[in-house]
């Protein structure tokens, strides 16, 4: 199939590792554009120079997007860079935790925030060429218990409901807007890597819950993110596409 993906702008953020990493490689092999930040300078710069390998025009910078006024000029001059923006992924999370009244500052800014800014400032462009496409990513917290109550699963959840008014909203001006919820997924350097070293009681009890037996990847969630992002997936818009392997338990009508 062909995603139509060719000639796109995409510009999604936290892209130099994990589910993020693998979005940006999926949306270039498949002929996109694509602007990336992440916090470290030298991880972008990396990122940049083997994404470009595929012969597409990429961009980067290191950005905090908590700060919100540095974060929206980054995405400006992205727009500039590329010539214009089709699709937006915003990535970035803060992660989980139940340490203190921090975390949930810390997720509203990041998860939130960073979602909101970046549709808002984006919106414009995305409506330039009447086919724009937004992919939000949730997580399965946000829709089942799971961990306690952590700020990373109700800002989860404020994200789903804010993509499907957004949805509504936008959509006479030709933009789709979706969330995709992965479930856990296993890659080096992340979160369940960790847990399986440090916590390996709630990594099998985890396991377990896969009817296959088996934790997603990175490059799972991303064929899902890339067909919805994409004109292939022109009748989606205002939905939350769970893809978790079957983790979770819900009937969902």
């Amino acid at each position: 199939m062909d995603l139509g993906l060719r000639g796109k702008k995409a510009i999604v953020t936290g892209a130099t590792k994990g589910i993020g990493r693998a979005i940006v490689e999926l949306l270039a092999q498949e002929g996109a554009d694509i602007g990336l930040c992440a916090r470290t300078e030298e991880e972008v710069a990396a990122a940049v120079r083997e994404i470009s390998g595929r012969g597409v025009h990429v961009v980067g910078e290191a950005v905090n997007v908590r700060d919100g006024e540095a974060y929206k000029a980054w995405l400006e001059r992205t727009v500039a860079a590329l010539g214009g923006c089709d699709i937006f992924i915003p990535n970035v999370s803060a992660g989980g935790g139940m340490d203190s009244e921090k975390n949930w500052v810390k997720a509203f800014e990041v998860d939130v925030l960073h979602t909101v800014r970046g549709c808002e400032t984006l919106m414009p462009h995305l409506e330039k060429g009447g086919a724009g496409s937004i992919v939000i990513i949730a997580s399965t917290n946000a829709v089942e218990t799971f961990g306690g109550p952590m700020a990373y699963n109700a800002m989860k959840a404020a994200l789903i409901t804010y993509s499907k008014q957004l949805s509504q909203f936008v959509g006479k001006k030709g933009v789709r807007v979706n969330a995709v919820s992965p479930g856990p997924i296993y890659f080096e350097g992340g979160a369940w890597e960790m847990i399986k070293g440090t916590m390996p009681k709630m990594y099998e009890w985890a396991m377990k819950q896969f009817p296959g037996g088996k934790m997603g990847a990175p490059e799972e969630v991303a064929r899902v993110v890339a067909f919805i992002a994409s004109p292939a997936g022109s009748l989606v818009t205002g939905a939350n596409v769970v893809a978790d392997n079957g983790f979770t338990k819900r009937v969902q009508f």
